[in-house]
């Protein structure tokens, strides 16, 4: 099918509480320096310049920083999901599962290459994670997008999914399995993956930490062209994608 991406589709903010906490820090330091650089003046000039230029410095870091995540949650992701989906080479006629899928970032990429197959996401649905991340919104962007006949979701837990063993052709997963607290919970959904995917199923995680992991159990579970990527600044912070194959 291959569509073109819909400008009326909507792939929310990522981290909506991270970002607002850097904007409102960053403000308040630059407020700090200035009237700290007011209240020092008189007794100590250097001292009040550096207390201008820590505050100055700092609160515009984190300002920068936020605004950088805004744009790679507007612009930075939807460029690089594209590269991402066509780098599996889809057939078309796959059943690919996009495990914390929010509001189908990767999943509705992917069913725009569909001709007979399926694309499922799975999430939780956390709003911290993800602004307006509902399986409604998530349809809403399917449809906007002319998939919606492709696409279906599911609430369920990576780390338990729903799927018989050896039934999926592909998954995808974006920014989503570290957000799961521990290393022996993230690494029972990288096998909970590789137990519903078929001999020869390929994946590609991307995500900004924890990717080493990722790599170090699927080479564990003896898979094949286990790759880390380089860090890619399409978004913000940088992120890498690891791919492989299950063994036939």
């Amino acid at each position: 099918m291959n569509k073109t991406p819909s400008m009326k589709s909507d792939y929310g903010v990522d981290a909506p509480p991270v970002i607002r906490n850097l904007l409102i820090a960053g403000i308040a330091s630059m407020i700090a320096g200035i009237v700290l650089q007011y209240v020092f003046a008189s007794i100590q000039s250097l001292i009040a310049g550096i207390l201008l230029a820590w505050g100055l410095l700092a609160g515009t870091s984190m300002v920068v920083t936020a605004f950088l995540m805004i744009w790679s949650s507007k612009v930075g992701k939807l460029q690089l999901r594209e590269k991402l989906i066509d780098s599996l080479a889809l057939r078309g006629t796959e059943t690919i599962v996009d495990v914390g899928c929010g509001r189908g970032l990767l999943l509705v990429a992917a069913a725009r290459r569909l001709t007979t197959g399926k694309a499922i996401g799975i999430d939780l649905w956390q709003h911290e994670d993800l602004s307006g991340n509902t399986p409604e919104a998530t349809l809403a962007n399917a449809k906007a997008e002319g998939v919606a006949d492709f696409v279906e979701v599911k609430t369920g837990d990576m780390r338990k999914l729903p799927f018989e063993d050896n039934t999926i052709d592909v998954v995808v997963s974006s920014l989503a399995i570290h957000n799961i607290p521990t290393k022996e919970g993230r690494e029972q959904a990288i096998r909970e993956i590789a137990r519903v995917l078929k001999p020869n199923g390929q994946v590609a995680l991307l995500d900004f930490q924890c990717t080493d992991e990722y790599v170090q159990t699927l080479k564990e579970l003896g898979w094949h062209a286990v790759n880390r990527s380089g860090l890619n600044f399409h978004m913000f912070p940088p992120v890498r994608v690891v791919t492989g194959r299950k063994p036939l």
